[in-house]
């Protein structure tokens, strides 16, 4: 599967989720969603969302990837996952074909989330996309309102080298008619999505438009703000179609993201003296937010538990971490994991020092060690790196 072992394992096709889709009955069909993508965000988006509308008194379904600890963190409903007993009976079911198609981790997911919703006759599901959007197995639903977070120089092996290249792939989630949310306007791919929208005639509303009133979070990351704007501008657009959103659900639903939805690992503190803080961001742009607010936090001593998969552009990524700081260099466990040694070596050119540990667990304990009181240990890299601290 793509989250263990990376390009090996990407389809860009979507005739296999559309066998898969004949074969369930089409639980696309009817199935009333809203349609999430982007580069970074769309997950903290998606569960936003999903959290205004359960307080909004809808049954919401919930679908994202990747997980951190269990694979039914993917699939939920109402915040809770999917029980284990639905999983095993859709693969006993489904086995003989999904071998005689040859089909993907992540087509065989889509599929029972998809059958999962329908089965349990949810009133909203939110869907957030894989990997891009035109191409992915997300993409045979038709939303109520599609969202596209922003665009970055993610994943550029698939969607492409430049920003209007990856922004032409997500802008491939908007649909004839559909209204689409774009959360963040970017000179080089505005045009894309004005080009695309109007192709489609699908109403487009870019959030800096938009005034979508004063509301707080309980998601502490302050790349939090972009997102909760993104999630408030779909909300208004969902409410002109005539769903029912008050405000007062607005601003419960964004004050217990975490309780409602159980989302993990957005700078998330997981003690105290020394404060210990995680994070997935693991692109340029996401970890340029997280590592300036970094930055700003009071401390002593900064210690970071750093660990990456093996595709992972470094020259990018390792020129925004600060060198007042000790590293703990590890190996997330996962075939895609990178040696810690490579990891070592290419960070001490951009002068980030520290010594390697045999496990994200023995880097963390290390780093506690050393740390005391008033110091700050961040843990961050890779979602696989934070997964095995939570």
């Amino acid at each position: 599967m793509y989250q263990r072992q990376g390009k090996a394992a990407y389809k860009a096709d979507l005739s296999n989720t559309l066998l898969l889709m004949d074969e369930l009955g089409n639980p696309e069909e009817g199935l009333k969603c809203i349609h999430v993508a982007g580069t970074n965000g769309k997950g903290s988006t998606s569960h936003m969302l999903a959290s205004v509308l359960q307080h909004s008194g809808y049954k919401v379904g919930l679908y994202t990837s990747p997980h951190l600890k269990d694979f039914r963190e993917r699939i939920k409903i109402d915040g809770e996952m999917i029980p284990k007993d639905y999983v095993v009976g859709f693969v006993n079911e489904y086995k003989s074909f999904f071998e005689a198609n040859a089909l993907s981790f992540f087509e065989m997911t889509v599929g029972l989330a998809l059958d999962y919703f329908r089965n349990e006759t949810v009133d909203i599901a939110v869907i957030e996309v894989g990997m891009g959007g035109r191409l992915d197995s997300t993409n045979v639903v038709t939303p109520e309102v599609s969202v596209i977070t922003n665009i970055g120089l993610d994943h550029t092996a698939f969607l492409g080298t430049t920003l209007e290249e990856i922004a032409v792939e997500k802008a491939g989630i908007i649909k004839q008619g559909v209204p689409v949310v774009i959360g963040e306007t970017q000179e080089e791919t505005e045009y894309v999505f004005q080009q695309i929208a109007e192709q489609q005639l699908a109403p487009i509303t870019f959030t800096e438009n938009v005034a979508v009133g004063r509301f707080e979070t309980d998601l502490l990351g302050v790349y939090q703000q972009k997102n909760m704007r993104t999630a408030l501008t779909a909300i208004k657009v969902l409410t002109d179609l005539g769903w029912s959103v008050s405000t007062e659900a607005i601003r419960d639903g964004l004050n217990s993201v975490i309780s409602t939805t159980g989302l993990l690992g957005r700078w998330q503190i997981l003690g105290e003296g020394p404060r210990i803080i995680c994070d997935t961001a693991h692109n340029r742009e996401g970890l340029e937010l997280v590592l300036g607010q970094l930055k700003r936090q009071v401390f002593e001593k900064l210690f970071v538990v750093l660990g990456v998969v093996n595709d992972k552009d470094l020259d990018r990524v390792l020129s925004l971490f600060p060198r007042n700081a000790e590293y703990f260099f590890c190996k997330p466990d996962i075939p895609r994991g990178m040696d810690n040694e490579i990891l070592k070596d290419a960070a001490l050119g951009y002068g980030l020092k520290g010594e390697v540990y045999k496990s994200v667990i023995h880097a963390l304990e290390a780093a506690k060690a050393k740390a005391g009181e008033r110091d700050l240990i961040f843990v961050g890299g890779s979602t696989f790196t934070v997964a095995e601290v939570l």
